[in-house]
């Protein structure tokens, strides 16, 4: 009876290290942008949709995930769109300014 071994039995096990990933700002904003787009011509389900993403960016602050600054910047986002008539709604939805990273920021008021 014959028996079959791996390629070499005696090698070491390799060791995976999990490093949480954590998303960057344009990623964060990114996805914000795109859930506001979607809903271009329907400021209530668009201003829903940003909600629903502000609990996510709290989530990861918990977690360590996303620093101050950035939750910050997010939020300051956030209450404009939420605040947001159907023109200005669209008026934030069509400001690249609006969408950069470090807009809003107090070095830049």
């Amino acid at each position: 009876m014959a028996v079959i071994m791996g390629w070499w039995p005696f090698r070491k096990k390799r060791i995976l290290h999990s490093e949480p990933h954590v998303r960057s700002s344009k990623m964060w904003i990114q996805d914000l942008r795109e859930i506001c787009e979607k809903s271009f011509d329907n400021r209530e389900t668009g201003q829903l949709e940003v909600e629903s993403l502000r609990v996510e960016w709290h989530k990861a602050f918990s977690k360590k995930e996303v620093d101050e600054a950035l939750l910050e910047g997010l939020e300051r986002r956030a209450m404009m769109l939420l605040e947001a008539g159907d023109s200005e709604w669209s008026d934030l939805l069509d400001d690249e300014d609006f969408w950069k990273a470090g807009w809003g920021s107090k070095v830049d008021d």
